[in-house]
């Protein structure tokens, strides 16, 4: 994503707690309506400071946006990898999909939404996502832990509804927390996937 030299160079440590202090910055208030002023007053440092990390502030949001994406997917992996119950893993990912989402203000996700750069940044992330869970479905389908079932399609309805989850549509309309919805998705494609008779055995 990054060209030029501030793909090659090596952060600082000064610019590394930059990074992380402008990504809760922009995680609480979302980046449209700060400029690059505003944001140099506020982490108490010059614009030059700013221009070494990204060129514009443009260029400022699409590098912290990919980096909160990056350390979001990053966690989350990190979350399940010791998990051996697929099924386990399936939760587990949509819990810390809730949990990581809830660090975002409704500004943000707006500002991410509405920029094209960012934009396109989150729907790379939500591609992902859903090969992930397509992943998660395969296994269970080979393990004979869920039914034979068409994954991509199932994986593909997920991230529909994780992206409504996100923008705050579906939580809007059903009054819901982040968090509720996604547990409740974690249960529609749990008992969706589960093989008959599979219950009852457990």
């Amino acid at each position: 994503m990054w060209q030029g030299r501030h793909m090659t160079r090596a952060l600082t440590q000064r610019q590394a707690e930059l990074l992380t202090r402008l990504e809760s910055l922009f995680l609480d208030e979302g980046f449209g309506h700060l400029t690059l002023d505003d944001i140099a007053s506020r982490l108490h440092c010059s614009k030059s400071t700013l221009y070494a990390l990204a060129g514009s502030k443009e260029q400022l949001a699409v590098r912290v946006v990919g980096r909160y994406f990056k350390g979001a997917a990053e966690r989350i992996e990190k979350r399940v990898a010791g998990l051996s119950d697929v099924r386990k893993r399936i939760g587990g990912y949509l819990a810390g999909a809730a949990e990581e989402l809830n660090k975002a203000s409704a500004a943000f996700i707006a500002d991410v939404a509405d920029f094209p750069p960012t934009r396109a940044t989150y729907e790379r992330n939500a591609r992902a996502a859903a090969e992930r869970i397509k992943a998660f479905i395969q296994d269970g389908v080979e393990l004979h832990v869920f039914r034979e079932v068409h994954a991509t399609l199932f994986a593909e309805m997920a991230g529909l509804l994780i992206e409504s989850i996100q923008t705050g549509v579906l939580t809007k309309r059903a009054g819901v927390s982040d968090a509720e919805a996604f547990t409740a998705l974690g249960e529609l494609l749990l008992d969706g996937l589960q093989r008959t008779g599979a219950a009852q055995r457990e």
